[in-house]
C-alpha cells in the first residue's frame, strides 16, 4: 500500500475520532509515572492487578485479538506494554480500535504481569493526545539512512532509542564542564554572535547585512577577543559556551555551526591552563560517561591525568627522520612535497610544519596528548616562548586523532599584538582568506592593560563524540547542517523506504506483533 493511501486512511480515522466527540489534539495530560518507573518495580508486580498509574506516550506497536489487544507505549524513559479489553474500556474500546501506530495517547489503569511475565498496564481509561497522520518508518530496528536520520531528527529520536542517550550524555558532559568552572570561581558570560570584525581563529566567516545600521556583520568564528576584553575590564575568570560559525567544508569532525567552550583566567599562563584543562576534561568525561577511561571506535582512551606532552618540532622531526627544529622553510617545503602534502603557495615555515604534523603525527595521537612548541607564525594571539622567540606558549590537545582544545599564554603586549595583526593583514593581501583581521579596538583594549592571562578553547562537539562513541560530529549535533531539500515531497513522491510503513515492533494495526 502506498504512503499516500496510508495517510488517506489515517485522515479518515481522524474524522471518525471527531465524530465520536473526541478532539484529536489535546491541550494537556498529567501522567503520574513513566515507563521506567513501572518496569523498575520488578518482582513487586504480580499477576493480580495492582497499583494504578497514568502514562502518556507514543504507540510504537499494536496487536489486536478481537475484543482485546496489546500495544507498546514509548515515553521519554522507555517502553512498556499496554493491555486493552472491551469489557474494561466499555464505550472507550471504540477509541482503541481507531488507534494507529505513532499516535500519542494517555492511559490509566492498574499494573499487572502477563502469563509470559511481561509487566503491563491494563488500560481502563484512554485519551487521544495527538493523532499521527504519517506512518512511522519501516523497522523498529531503526531509521538507517543517515541523511534522513539527521534531517528528520524528530523521527530518529523515537526510532533509534540510543540516539536519546547520546544527547542525554552530551547534556551531562556540558553540565560537568559548567559545574567544574563554576566551582572554581569562573563567571559564565555572553558575548556577541554578530560581530563587526571576526577574529580569534583562522577561518572564513558567514556574512550578513544589518539593514538599520547599513553595514555588514559577521557570524562569529570565535569569541576569544571579546572574552579577553572582559579580562581587561577586571572579570578575572570568565567562560562562555558559544555557538560559532565557520564557512568551511564539512566532514566527520567539522560542521559549519558548532559549540565551543572558551575560558580565560587572569594571572595564569599556558602551564596553569594545561593543568586546569586536564582536571576539567577528566571530570566532565566522568560526569557524562561515569568513567574516565572509555572506548572510542575500538580505541581505549584514558582521560585520568596526567596526560602525555610532546613537542610539535620533535614529533615532526621523528616522523620525517630529520631535525626540523630550525624551522627552515625550504627544508619543510621539500619534506612536504616528498610526501605529497599540498600547501598553498607562499606558505611559511609555520604553516608547512603544521601541515606535516597534521598528516604524519596527528592521526597517531590516540591517547589524550598535549602538543606544545607551535610556530609563532601560526599563533598570532599567543605570547612568545620564554625559551625561544620563534615558537609560542601554546598547547593543542589531541585524542583519537582529533584536535579537542587550543590554548595560549595570551599576548598582552599591545604593540606585539599590533605587529602580529599587521603580519596577518599582509597574508590577507597575499590571498590568504583565512588570515586574521586587524582589530584596532582590541588593540586599544590591550593598551589599557591586560594582566597575564591564560586561555583555552575546547570543541564541545568533538568531546561529545568521544564520550558517546560517535564516529561523526553529525551524530552529536541535534540538527546538523545538510544540503537543502529540493522541496518537501508529497506522500506519493516519497521514497519507498518510508512507504507502507510497518510500525516499530511490527506493521500497521492488525498485523504487528508486540
Amino acid at each position: 500500500m502506498s504512503l499516500q493511501e496510508l495517510m488517506r486512511q489515517r485522515q479518515e480515522k481522524l474524522a471518525r475520532w471527531r465524530a465520536l466527540g473526541v478532539e484529536p489534539y489535546a491541550y494537556r495530560y498529567e501522567p503520574t509515572h513513566h515507563a521506567a518507573d513501572i518496569l523498575a518495580w520488578g518482582d513487586q508486580v504480580t499477576a493480580e492487578p495492582g497499583r494504578r498509574v497514568r502514562l502518556a506516550g507514543r504507540i510504537v506497536a499494536l496487536r489486536g485479538h478481537g475484543k482485546a489487544g496489546f500495544a507498546h507505549l514509548l515515553d521519554g524513559s522507555g517502553k512498556v506494554q499496554l493491555y486493552f479489553r472491551a469489557d474494561r474500556l466499555a464505550a472507550q474500546f471504540e477509541r482503541y480500535e481507531l488507534l494507529d501506530v505513532g499516535d500519542w495517547i494517555g492511559v490509566e489503569g492498574p499494573v499487572f504481569r502477563t502469563r509470559t511475565g511481561e509487566i503491563t498496564v491494563r488500560v481502563e481509561d484512554l485519551e487521544l493526545l495527538a493523532r499521527s497522520l504519517r506512518p512511522l518508518p519501516e523497522k523498529w530496528h531503526g531509521l538507517r539512512d543517515p541523511e534522513t536520520r539527521f534531517r528528520q531528527r524528530y523521527v530518529d529520536l523515537f526510532m533509534n532509542l540510543g540516539v536519546r542517550e547520546t544527547f542525554r550524555r552530551r547534556a551531562r558532559l556540558v553540565t560537568g564542564l559548567r559545574r567544574f568552572l563554576d566551582e572554581r570561581g569562573y563567571l559564565e558570560v555572553e558575548t556577541p554572535v554578530l560581530q563587526p570584525l571576526y577574529g580569534g581563529a583562522f577561518a572564513r566567516p558567514f556574512v550578513t547585512r544589518h539593514n538599520a545600521l547599513d553595514t555588514d556583520l559577521y557570524l562569529r568564528i570565535s569569541n576569544e577577543l571579546y572574552l579577553k576584553r572582559l579580562i581587561v575590564g577586571g572579570l578575572e575568570r570568565v567562560y562562555e559556551f558559544s555557538r560559532d560559525f565557520r564557512n568551511e567544508g564539512m566532514d566527520r569532525s567539522h560542521n559549519p555551526e558548532f559549540t565551543l567552550l572558551e575560558y580565560y583566567q587572569a594571572f595564569a599562563d599556558v602551564h596553569d591552563m594545561m593543568a586546569l584543562t586536564e582536571g576539567l576534561v577528566a571530570s566532565a568525561v566522568e560526569a557524562a560517561a561515569g568513567v574516565r577511561a572509555l572506548d572510542y571506535q575500538g580505541q581505549r582512551l584514558d582521560f585520568a591525568p596526567p596526560w602525555a606532552r610532546i613537542s610539535m618540532l620533535d614529533a615532526v622531526g621523528a616522523a620525517v627522520g630529520e631535525d626540523v627544529s630550525d624551522l627552515d622553510a625550504a627544508k619543510l617545503a621539500r619534506l612536504a612535497r616528498s610526501r605529497g602534502i599540498e600547501t598553498r603557495p607562499g606558505t611559511g615555515a609555520g604553516g608547512l610544519l603544521d601541515a606535516l604534523f597534521g598528516e604524519l603525527v596527528q592521526p597517531g595521537l590516540v591517547k589524550p596528548t598535549f602538543v606544545v612548541d607551535h610556530p609563532a607564525e601560526t599563533s598570532p594571539l599567543a605570547r612568545a616562548s620564554r625559551d625561544r622567540p620563534d615558537v609560542v606558549e601554546r598547547f593543542e590537545l589531541f585524542a583519537a586523532g582529533m584536535e579537542l582544545a587550543n590554548a595560549f599564554s595570551e599576548q598582552n603586549d599591545p604593540e606585539a599584538q599590533r605587529r602580529a595583526f599587521e603580519q596577518q593583514m599582509a597574508r590577507r593581501a597575499g590571498g590568504d582568506e583565512e588570515a586574521q583581521m586587524m582589530d584596532h579596538d582590541y588593540v586599544r583594549a590591550l593598551e589599557y592593560g591586560m594582566p597575564p592571562t591564560g586561555g583555552v578553547g575546547i570543541g564541545v562537539d568533538r568531546l561529545a563524540m568521544l564520550v558517546t562513541d560517535s564516529r561523526s560530529i553529525r551524530e552529536v549535533i541535534l540538527f546538523p547542517q545538510l544540503r537543502p531539500e529540493e522541496g518537501i515531497a508529497e506522500p506519493e513522491d516519497e521514497a519507498e523506504r518510508e512507504a507502507g510503513a510497518p510500525a516499530p515492533g511490527g506493521a500497521e494495526p492488525g498485523t504487528s506483533s508486540a
